[in-house]
This record gives C-alpha cells, structure tokens and sequence, in this order.
C-alpha cells in the first residue's frame, strides 16, 4: 500500500471518488485554467482512462491541500501497451515486445501556486516505492512542453535530438495527424545547453537525469494546448547513484 511521508508532505494513493474529483479539478486548474482555456462547465479533466488507473495524490500535511497528483496505468507487459492513454498518439508496435512489467504515469501536474522542489521530489518517492513494490521494469507516459509553439522549445529539442532518443529497438513512430518531427527539422541544429534545460519541462527533465529517453517526434494537442513527447525510462538503466538516491526518497 503506497503511503509516504516527507517533510510537509504525503503521498497516497486516492481511495474515495471524492479523491479522484479533487485530482481532477486540480488537473483542470492545471492544464485548462492556468493556461487559458476553457472546458466542462464542471470544472474537472476527466476521461475514460480514469476508471482503470491508480491515482496517487501529495498533500500538504497542514492544511491538506492538494498540491500534485498523477495516475498509474499498470501493464503486464508490452503486449498490452495498446491499451494505454499514449498509444491513442504514437504507434508503440515496437514496444510490443518489452517482456517486464510496465507502467505508464500520466496526468502528471503540480498546483500553479505551489512551487516547493520537495513536491516533485515526494512524487518521484512514490513513484520509486509503487516501481519497487510492484517489480515495475519501465515506466513511461507523454511528457509536456506548455503551449504549441515549438519555437519556444529549439533548444530544448534539440539537445533531446543529440542526447536523448529513443534506442531503435524501442522507437515510437508517427501516428497522431499533427507532429513536430523535431528529430529530421534540428538535425543540424547545436543546442545552447543552458537554454535548453531552462527551457525542459522539470518532470522531462527528472526523466532525463535517470537515463530516460524520447520519441523523435512531438504531438500538437490543441485541446490541452501543449506539445508532448512520449517519454520512456528502463529502470534497470537508472544509474546506480541515482537508484540511491529515489530509494532515500522512498524510505
């Protein structure tokens, strides 16, 4: 049972529907609200993949505010990757043959008005703890850049072209109908490595730093206004010392 305790914060799994609205409104609030958009008149971001996920909530210990939250779609393995909230954007025959357990984690989002580093860092702990007691072998979801403009992110996509694609034998391919294949239009791009990380979403970024990798192409999703990038991360690649320190996050 995923419970974990840090400082001014914890994380636990959602076990009401009242649980599962507050992550929704705090998804709305998120991804629709804070970026200008409008959506259900109910205020909450809901979809069908919400009925088969876990749903893991960080809350501030005093008053009890949700400040983060993100669900947990687990998977035998890869022959059922199909059934996944990505696999609606990107063709992962591929990843069809991955033989270890999987999980993808999506809807990941932090409260706008909270900006503590020790949100993310409870989050990636349960996330370490839920891999470790469920024998999860690889972990992946859609990771978001905010806004559609691509020239925002250059640098930032461009240091993902020369560091940090996908290997070949797992490569997602191109099957939403708007795509930034960033891969092919920076190939002889340099990245301002500076930039790019200011420019790198912080949970990429987290992904990165394990030894995560990436499609080589961005989906455009209008109706979240945001360009996203499938995001896979092989946890018997994670560096021994950064192995260290998500299990001391865990414990």
């Amino acid at each position: 049972m995923l419970a974990l305790r840090k400082g001014h914060y914890v994380a636990r799994f959602a076990e009401t529907p009242a649980d599962l609205e507050r992550a929704q409104r705090l998804r709305y609030l998120a991804f629709i609200e804070n970026r200008g958009g409008t959506g259900r008149p109910d205020g909450l971001d809901a979809d069908a993949f919400d009925s088969v996920c876990r749903h893991v909530l960080v809350e501030e210990t005093r008053t009890g505010t949700l400040v983060c939250c993100f669900r947990l779609l687990p998977l035998k393995g890869g022959a059922e990757i199909g059934q996944s909230y990505s696999a609606q954007y990107y063709n992962l025959a591929a990843l069809t043959t991955f033989d270890g357990p999987m999980v993808e984690m999506g809807r990941f989002c932090i409260h706008p008005q909270w900006r503590d580093p020790d949100i993310l860092r409870v989050a990636w702990g349960a996330m370490t703890r839920f891999v470790d007691e469920t024998g999860v072998e690889m972990l992946f979801g859609c990771s978001s850049f905010e806004s559609t403009a691509a020239d925002d992110y250059l640098d930032a996509f461009a240091m993902l072209k020369e560091r940090h694609l996908a290997p070949k034998r797992w490569l997602p391919r191109v099957k939403a109908p708007n795509v930034f294949r960033f891969a092919r239009v920076l190939r002889l791009r340099k990245p301002d490595l500076k930039l790019a990380m200011l420019k790198m979403p912080p949970l990429l970024r987290t992904y990165l730093v394990m030894g995560g990798w990436v499609s080589d192409h961005a989906v455009v999703d209008r109706d979240l206004n945001t360009l996203h990038v499938f995001t896979g991360l092989e946890i018997r690649a994670i560096p021994p010392a950064r192995k260290r320190l998500l299990r001391g996050a865990a414990s």
